[in-house]
């Protein structure tokens, strides 16, 4: 075992390990650290715990320091210094005709390197910007590419839920999601529904899919027969998922048919393999149809 505390550089952002040393930090106290791309300002997230050695990433790496009020301060300085970098690579982009738009830009804390978060359709050869940007700056220049998700996780936004994005606020990664999940949840598959800011498969929807999935078990399938408590047959119309309800086409003796509700544990029924929600062809057709007209981008089913 092994004593590490977990920092965090960015709002929802990963965490990563650093070996307190002979420090006494807790959650929330901003630190100087070393990493890979030079000295940085984080703030603590976990305090001072065990893990075993083979969670770590060796060799791990010490706390410089505990942040002093100078530090905090240039900290603060290098996010003003941020705001006038961005606006320079953007008519730098201007300039050079690129297609590409830029999203954020970043100092780390030492100002050894000024880092640029862009988005493109493709590859662009940008090696005359970064050598423009160069002599502008006078330092190290990164040019990251990234994706709609991860713009999304930078900017923030409001999601229909009308809450702040998951992704900006506590989201520390992307999980898979598939369109499997909204069937599961028998959620429409219009993609404007189940798409988030960023035009990707809203992540929330992993957030019940094990519950889903666990009230899914219980059920029977729409089109399969039961048996009521009143010894009737019947075919199953439709399932209420949360409220653990059915209703039932049953047949009466002359012949009438009548839709009926049940409590699924007064029915008897042979229990179901788990579902294969799997979405058809002509499903997957239909929604390839609503994405290109609604403008909602790359529903997978994964």
């Amino acid at each position: 075992m092994i004593k590490v505390i977990g920092v965090r550089f960015r709002t929802a952002g990963k965490i990563y390990f650093f070996s307190p040393g002979g420090l006494e930090l807790k959650a929330g106290d901003k630190v100087i650290v070393e990493t890979a791309r030079g000295v940085e300002f984080g703030s603590v997230v976990t305090g001072i715990k065990e893990v075993p050695d083979d969670q770590i990433s060796q060799p791990l790496k010490p706390v410089i320091r505990i942040a002093t009020q100078d530090d905090v301060r240039r900290e603060a300085k290098n996010r003003e210094k941020e705001k006038e970098a961005f606006k320079i690579c953007q008519e730098k982009i201007r300039k050079h005709g690129l297609e590409m738009k830029l999203i954020d830009a970043e100092y780390t804390f030492d100002n050894n390197k000024v880092l640029f978060y862009f988005t493109a359709d493709g590859r662009i050869d940008f090696r005359e910007l970064v050598k423009d940007l160069a002599s502008v700056f006078r330092t190290r220049i990164e040019l990251r590419q990234i994706g709609v998700r991860d713009e999304t996780k930078i900017r923030g936004g409001i999601g229909i839920c009308g809450r702040p994005l998951c992704c900006h606020t506590y989201l520390t990664e992307f999980a898979p999601v598939s369109i499997k999940m909204a069937k599961e949840q028998n959620l429409s598959l219009n993609p404007t529904k189940i798409s988030g800011v960023c035009g990707r498969l809203m992540c929330c929807l992993t957030n019940e899919e094990e519950t889903y999935e666990e009230l899914n078990s219980h059920l029977p399938s729409i089109g399969d027969y039961v048996t009521t408590p009143e010894k009737l047959k019947g075919e199953v119309q439709s399932v209420n998922v949360l409220r653990q309800t059915v209703k039932v086409i049953v047949s009466l003796d002359n012949d009438e048919k009548e839709v009926r509700d049940y409590k699924v544990d007064e029915l008897r029924f042979k229990p179901r393999r788990r579902k294969n929600n799997r979405v058809s062809k002509e499903e997957m057709k239909e929604l390839r149809g609503l994405e290109e007209k609604n403008g909602a981008s790359k529903l997978n089913d994964e």
